[in-house]
């Protein structure tokens, strides 16, 4: 089986950041590109639920993304919708990446274990959420590394063993 190509979207949950301020994306784009994915999208997105769940349902439906991945949005704050918005848009979980994030990333810093984030897929497309700061997005990385490329792959179609 061949690997299908990683066409991804980072969006970037905050009401501060911008392109040029967003370390947390930056570092998501340097990741993903190392690990041979094309970034077709990189977006800034406001924290307001409806706007946050508009645009990952939107970047599902276009057929030249196969993962999103989020930062920001998954912590306890009022504001911190990503899970939710993700939620809405999903039609499987895959509660396995969420937990093994945390899991993985506690060992590091305890704190790790108040990230809500959700993993998920709609329309051919993984969505993962990490958390907002450089740090945890790259201790995230880490952890799924070793089964995003199968992931996107099983999204996509390619299931044989």
């Amino acid at each position: 089986m061949a690997n299908v190509q990683i066409n991804a979207a980072i969006v970037t949950v905050s009401d501060s950041r911008t392109i040029e301020t967003d370390s947390s994306g930056a570092a998501l784009a340097e990741l993903l590109v190392s690990f041979g994915a094309e970034i077709v999208e990189r977006l800034i997105v406001t924290d307001d639920f409806d706007p946050l769940r508009q645009t990952l349902y939107s970047l599902t439906e276009r057929e030249d993304i196969n993962l999103i991945v989020t930062t920001g949005g998954t912590g306890f704050a009022e504001r911190d919708n990503t899970p939710e918005a993700t939620r809405a848009v999903i039609l499987k979980e895959a509660p396995g990446i969420a937990e093994m994030m945390r899991a993985e990333t506690a060992k590091i810093n305890p704190k790790a274990i108040l990230s809500r984030g959700v993993c998920g897929i709609r329309n051919g497309t993984l969505i993962v959420n990490t958390p907002g700061s450089e740090r945890g997005v790259r201790e995230c990385f880490e952890v799924i590394r070793p089964i995003l490329q199968h992931a996107v792959n099983l999204v996509s179609g390619e299931t044989k063993h």
